[in-house]
């Protein structure tokens, strides 16, 4: 079967409890967070790590969401920020929402010296082939847990920059990533920093294929101010308008020029470039965050986009249709392959 972007309706795609075909993601929230730590927390006496807490906090919201409609959740969040996918593995089977984890890094400020400043001589950076088979094997091979062991697998490479302008670092784990991409066949997530067109130019210098990349915080007030929503749909990225419920105060728009640039964008006949979502954390580790739920999207927003003239097949792309095609891997590259068949942990060699 071929839909109506010339594709075939038949993909994989990789949850935390191994590869599902598309058809079985239903609504998908694109960029959200599960569990958001800063690094070193978990060292802090007051800070309380209790995973029970985790787990069932989690488990009211992902049940929310799936009441109301969702089927799946991307956590764009990367390594080693909080992503804990034993426990995002035990909350999908808990309430049957798919979660789709990611492997990568950045921005630098969240990255560990480990990365950042190898001991060699002289002292540098992760090298690029180490740094993308890290990635590519998360995807391949299953997430890495401390400190030899894998998990459930990752479905997509996130990365992010700097607001005040990428750092010579990050460009490091931009092209690392295209090179994972190459590898796997997934797709790349980056939050933009200050000049999105700029950083999507060395994912596509590196090879990375422009179709199979989304760039995330387009609904940011200076995004808006400058076209960039528009210039990088018009180029086949796929861009995401994914701070729902954010707003002015927060430095990005609000609801109702989301709203506005949703049908725009499909006016302009560019609503299969178009992916939204709320980037909510489900609990925070070592900060705070005040933002809306998982519920948020369908809710409250969906409803504006409705009243506001927004079909119901317009909604069935940007929540099914359009997430669907991104998160789908190419071919069979990067299909989750456990080592030992059945394993829910594998001991990587």
């Amino acid at each position: 079967m071929v839909n109506s972007f010339g594709k075939s309706d038949l993909g994989i795609v990789n949850t935390v409890l191994g590869p599902v075909s598309v058809a079985e993601l239903g609504v998908v929230l694109v960029h959200e967070v599960l569990v958001s730590k800063i690094p070193g927390a978990e060292f802090a006496p007051e800070m309380d790590m209790d995973e029970s807490k985790q787990f069932n906090t989690l488990k009211q919201s992902l049940k929310e969401y799936r009441r109301l409609g969702g089927g799946t959740i991307v956590d764009r969040s990367g390594m080693f920020r909080g992503r804990n996918v034993k426990l995002y593995r035990a909350l999908s089977k808990e309430t049957e929402v798919h979660i789709v984890a990611s492997t990568g890094l950045g921005p630098a400020s969240m990255v560990g010296s480990y990365f950042t400043t190898q001991q060699t001589e002289p002292p540098g950076p992760m090298p690029l082939d180490r740094l993308s088979e890290m990635f590519a094997n998360e995807i391949s091979q299953g997430t890495v847990i401390p400190r030899r062991e894998r998990t459930g697998p990752a479905g997509l490479i996130a990365t992010e920059a700097n607001k005040k302008g990428i750092t010579r670092f990050e460009e490091h784990l931009f092209r690392g990533s295209a090179l994972a991409a190459q590898q796997t066949g997934a797709t790349i997530t980056f939050q933009y920093g200050r000049e999105p067109e700029h950083e999507l130019d060395i994912l596509e210098k590196e090879g990375a294929d422009i179709s199979r990349i989304i760039v995330g915080g387009l609904d940011r007030l200076e995004s808006d101010a400058r076209g960039d929503t528009f210039k990088l749909a018009r180029r086949g990225v796929m861009v995401a308008l994914d701070h729902a419920g954010w707003t002015p105060h927060e430095g990005y728009v609000s609801d109702d020029r989301r709203v506005e640039l949703i049908l725009e964008l499909f006016a302009e006949g560019l609503g299969n470039r178009v992916l939204i979502s709320t980037n909510s954390v489900g609990y925070a580790i070592g900060h705070d965050t005040a933002h809306q739920g998982f519920d948020y999207l369908l809710s409250i927003f969906v409803p504006k986009l409705k009243k506001a003239g927004v079909t119901d097949e317009q909604v069935r792309q940007l929540l099914e249709v359009n997430p669907q095609r991104i998160l789908s891997l190419e071919g069979d590259k990067g299909v989750y392959k456990p080592q030992v068949e059945g394993a829910d942990i594998t001991w990587v060699k």
